[in-house]
């Protein structure tokens, strides 16, 4: 018998068919040749690497659930292939990704009119026009029916006041997609880049997501036409169909991760000596990488049939949770292990796992806390909301 694959131990890989094998592939390939020989320099210093946003569109990455609009029309399993090779070489990398895909083009492709389709989906699957995500408020948190951000119709345009915080690509967006209480119920508006009272200054001194552009989002009597409102939806739906979408992405996206900081693992344990022996050859070290492996393949296991259900229209919005809070806790207890096992070693960024650890701390923040997904598990066994 041959060796089992040590990132694929039930060897998912061969319950792909040929268009998801060869979308897997070719990220892979991308990250390992463009992502990862950068990544650990653009967290140190900071920086978002712009500079590889028209490879992520030349690749079809953006928008490449919808079809029609110049998207690349495939299955939730191949957006969650393209998720997990992603953050197998950052974190900041899939918000991006995430945040264009599945809440800014794809509220616009169900909710948007005719024109608002045409005129933003083909430019955001270019990666043409940058756009961001306006819900998360300073003071409401994980509570999106608190909203403070008003807007209220003057004529034919209406006036949005408020402000929104930890907000993925604001400074770099074109368009923000911000969700905000109206007479209506809660409506989503389009406010493009420069409009005149709309602020989007960088969030600094982050220690997470480094290598990702956070931003706060002001309205000061920002004024936009009718036309700039999404006219398929109302109310809450609206905003937590477009979480659902990214928090399935978020399941994939984490066993990337861990895999990056599992992979290094099991090369250094190979290679460093103590006590006259490689580490590998202890039992100590043996327990702990293969508690890993256990998490990440129960996280596949997960994942693809998260991805099989949602394919086959039958995803429920609480499976996501259940997904994204394993797979999220899995990949944030393993970076910090790795993180341990690499000694002094692990606080260096000459080594991904404090990078990932790093991050991994805000992907199991945003999108719903931890907490929130628990709750929401909590409600589906007993009946009772308890939030």
């Amino acid at each position: 018998m041959k060796n089992l694959n040590p990132m694929d131990l039930f060897d998912l890989a061969s319950e792909l068919n040929e268009e998801e094998t060869i979308v897997r592939d070719t990220v892979a390939r991308f990250v390992d040749s463009k992502v990862i020989p950068i990544m650990g320099e653009c967290f140190e210093q900071g920086r978002f690497p712009a500079e590889l946003v028209p490879q992520v569109a030349e690749l079809g990455l953006l928008g490449s659930s919808i079809d029609d609009y110049e998207c690349a029309g495939l299955n939730a399993v191949c957006y969650g292939l393209i998720c997990q090779e992603l953050e197998r070489g950052d974190s900041g990398l899939r918000s991006f990704v995430s945040v264009q895909s599945s809440l800014v083009m794809y509220p616009i492709h169900a909710y948007g009119s005719k024109e608002q389709k045409e005129r933003w989906l083909p430019a955001m699957a270019r990666g043409e026009a940058i756009g961001c995500f306006g819900l998360t408020e300073p003071h409401g948190g994980s509570d999106p029916s608190n909203m403070k951000t008003r807007a209220v119709r003057d004529g034919d345009e209406w006036v949005i006041n408020g402000a929104k915080m930890w907000i993925t690509n604001g400074t770099i967006a074109d368009v923000a997609l911000v969700w905000a209480d109206t007479d209506e119920g809660v409506r989503g508006f389009l406010v493009e880049k420069g409009t005149p009272g709309f602020d989007a200054p960088e969030i600094e001194h982050k220690f997470s997501l480094r290598a990702s552009v956070t931003s706060s989002l002001y309205f000061d009597n920002v004024r936009v036409p009718e036309t700039n409102m999404l006219p398929g939806v109302s109310g809450l739906k609206g905003p937590l169909s477009c979480l659902t979408q990214a928090r399935y992405g978020i399941a994939w996206g984490a066993i990337g991760a861990a895999q990056a900081c599992l992979q290094e693992l099991l090369e250094y344990t190979s290679t460093r000596e103590l006590f006259g022996r490689p580490l590998n050859h202890t039992q100590t070290i043996q327990l702990r990488l293969a508690d890993m492996a256990r998490r990440i393949t129960t996280a596949q296991v997960l994942a693809l049939r998260l991805g099989r259900t949602k394919d086959a229209g039958k995803l429920h919005p609480s499976q996501v949770s259940l997904a994204k809070w394993n797979n999220v806790r899995m990949a944030l207890d393993i970076a910090r292990d790795c993180r341990d096992m690499l000694g002094g070693s692990g606080i260096s960024a000459e080594f991904c796992p404090v990078r990932h650890m790093l991050n991994l701390e805000s992907v199991i923040t945003y999108e719903g806390t931890e907490t929130v997904h628990q709750l929401v598990i909590g409600k589906e066994l007993t009946g009772i909301s308890a939030f």
